[in-house]
């Protein structure tokens, strides 16, 4: 039957608008060396550099039940952000690396992203999968993502997912194909 409903009010796995969430917006000042995240906390970043192509930050994620670090590169000319997440002692993730799908603006020292809901998941030479798509429909249907951000959301997705798959599955060999060359720091030097 179309247009099921189940007990959250979903309809075929869609949120309804009132309940779907504002894009997050979180800004990085490579000056001061701070993170503000989505719930508007300052974090201080623990690592960070500058390049041609993106941002990379490293720091610690605290209170988070299966994750203690987070390392990531923001790639404005692609529209998405890589992340390295590392799991707390004796949990191990899914995926090696969460590609968000975002906008990003940079004013001086203050790089600003704004989530535009889709997210990649990648278990490298594995498998791909695009996530959150109800949470996307959801913020387009409610008017909190316009239809340009949409359109920009769904062509990175697709260009990330992509280029993703067609280098094995491996986000590293996609972007090194385009010339961009990330560096991640090794397990033993962060968590």
């Amino acid at each position: 039957m179309s247009g099921a409903t189940g007990e959250t009010g979903a309809v075929d796995g869609v949120e309804p608008a009132a309940s779907i969430h504002p894009p997050h917006v979180e800004t990085y000042d490579v000056e001061a060396g701070i993170n503000v995240d989505r719930e508007g906390v300052s974090r201080s970043l623990d690592a960070w550099e500058v390049t041609g192509f993106g941002l990379y930050f490293s720091r610690p994620l605290t209170g988070h039940p299966t994750i203690c670090w987070v390392q990531s590169w923001i790639l404005p000319g692609l529209g998405i952000r890589v992340s390295d997440f590392r799991a707390h002692p004796g949990l191990v993730r899914s995926e090696n690396h969460y590609v968000d799908v975002m906008a990003t603006s940079v004013d001086g020292p203050v790089w600003r992203t704004v989530d535009h809901y889709l997210d990649i998941l990648v278990r490298t030479g594995d498998g791909a999968r695009v996530v959150d798509s109800d949470e996307f429909v959801a913020a387009v249907q409610a008017g909190l993502l316009g239809p340009a951000d949409a359109e920009r959301a769904l062509e990175s997705t697709y260009a990330a997912y992509a280029g993703i798959v067609g280098h094995g599955h491996d986000v590293d060999a996609w972007l090194r194909d385009l010339g961009i060359e990330l560096t991640w720091a090794p397990p033993a030097e962060v968590g």
